[in-house]
């Protein structure tokens, strides 16, 4: 036997209730949603990804809430939560467009085959122009360990930087 819950004008009761949310969470939410927006939307530049980055970072925070609220800083860590979701929503497009990509000289293909660490620091600082401070930040890593990093993908990318660098040898036609 099935039971069925919809109303006569065919409206389903239970699937229109609203999802309970705990309370610190929703009140963490509406203080903090704004300029989590405005802080991905500086780096992202376009209201969508923005959005992507600030939902995704609220999703990982209500899965994680019970732990965030024993830790000694909630704000510091709902903050580390979002810098990486924007991060990982400017590092993935950018990976995404590197793939179609052809530099001529086997560019982007190395780039690729970079640790994510190594890619992201080496991103952040060329592309995105970013201070090593502002990157550890970010990054959630100290200025020693992106250095190390930028350091390592560096020595990754000679190889490639030289190809880039050797003269055309042209043939004499005389």
């Amino acid at each position: 036997m099935t039971d069925d819950v919809r109303e006569e004008d065919g409206r389903v009761p239970v699937a229109e209730a609203p999802l309970q949310l705990p309370l610190e969470f929703e009140a963490h939410y509406l203080t903090h949603q704004e300029a989590f927006h405005e802080f991905a939307l500086g780096i992202l530049l376009t209201n969508e990804r923005a959005e992507e980055a600030v939902y995704r970072a609220y999703v990982e925070i209500r899965i994680r809430w019970d732990a965030l609220l024993g830790e000694s800083n909630l704000q510091a860590q709902t903050w580390r939560i979002l810098r990486r979701a924007v991060t990982d929503e400017l590092i993935g497009g950018l990976r995404a467009e590197l793939v179609a990509r052809d530099s001529g000289i086997g560019l982007y293909p190395a780039l690729l085959k970079l640790s994510s660490r190594q890619f992201d620091a080496i991103v952040l600082r060329y592309i995105g122009g970013w201070d090593t401070k502002d990157i550890a930040w970010y990054m959630g890593l100290t200025p020693s360990t992106v250095t190390h990093h930028i350091r390592k993908a560096q020595e990754r990318l000679e190889p490639v930087h030289r190809r880039a660098t050797r003269p055309i040898k042209r043939e004499n036609n005389e």
